[in-house]
């Protein structure tokens, strides 16, 4: 799969799955632009890394739950590459608690970032993406587990894929719309605070029997960034070694 000539926009892609997402996108030709809220220091090691293996990259700081700040995105990106073409929409937080423990604020934090985010670059891209582009937004096995205290953020995520199959159909101009829906992975902030008997107990749910690495998921990114996706839209995939 070649994404040569393709401008990528991956929103949260200073770290994690992100973060891989961008470097495999950028080692299969695209140029990628790597966006964090709060992370100067990680997004240059991104585009770093990129760079030193021979893809083209670049940071811009923008924070998705703001509309002005997402507008910029878009046009910064335009600006610098001429056009975009793909949106990877992984910006995200989870607040993992039981639902009585929510606060307003907890509330607000996850359906401003993971929601109204997801809202923001839509818009956006209704206008700005390349005819015949792709969008991508990044969900959550979480949405069919009903695992205790992931009652917001699997709302949110739920919000997000109903968002997507909706858009799918309103978009046009040969644009697919897609969510990708990971399971558990292993990054640093996922596995920050988590007991081994608690990542044994996840890793034993799916069929392989362990976590998810990164470059699981970014391999299927890769895919549906790809024109050999096109046929797919509307679509949540789910990523999660048969967890569900």
């Amino acid at each position: 799969m070649t994404l040569e000539n393709k401008v990528i926009i991956v929103t949260g892609s200073s770290r994690g799955i992100g973060r891989e997402i961008a470097i495999q996108l950028a080692q299969n030709g695209a140029k990628v632009i790597v966006n964090h809220s709060n992370s100067d220091e990680e997004a240059q090691a991104t585009v770093e890394e990129i760079s030193n293996q021979g893809g083209t990259a670049t940071a811009i700081k923008a924070d998705v739950s703001d509309k002005t700040s997402v507008t910029e995105l878009f046009n910064q990106a335009i600006a610098t590459y001429g056009k975009v073409d793909v949106l990877f929409n992984n910006a995200g937080v989870m607040i993992s608690k039981a639902l009585e423990a929510n606060s307003e604020e907890d509330f607000t934090k996850q359906f401003d970032i993971n929601v109204k985010g997801v809202f923001n670059t839509l818009q956006e891209a209704y206008h700005k993406l390349e005819d015949g582009g792709n969008i991508i937004n990044i969900s959550s096995s979480t949405v069919k587990l009903m695992f205790p205290t992931y009652a917001l953020y699997s709302a949110s995520k739920a919000a997000v894929e109903q968002m997507t199959r909706v858009f799918s159909k309103e978009i046009g101009r040969g644009i697919s719309v897609n969510c990708l829906a990971p399971g558990a992975t292993e990054t640093e902030l996922f596995m920050k605070g988590k007991s081994q008997e608690f990542i044994d107990k996840l890793s034993s749910m799916n069929a392989f029997n362990r976590l998810a690495k990164p470059i699981d998921i970014a391999r299927v990114a890769v895919f549906l960034a790809s024109d050999e996706s096109k046929w797919i839209s509307g679509q949540v995939i789910g990523a999660n070694g048969a967890l569900v």
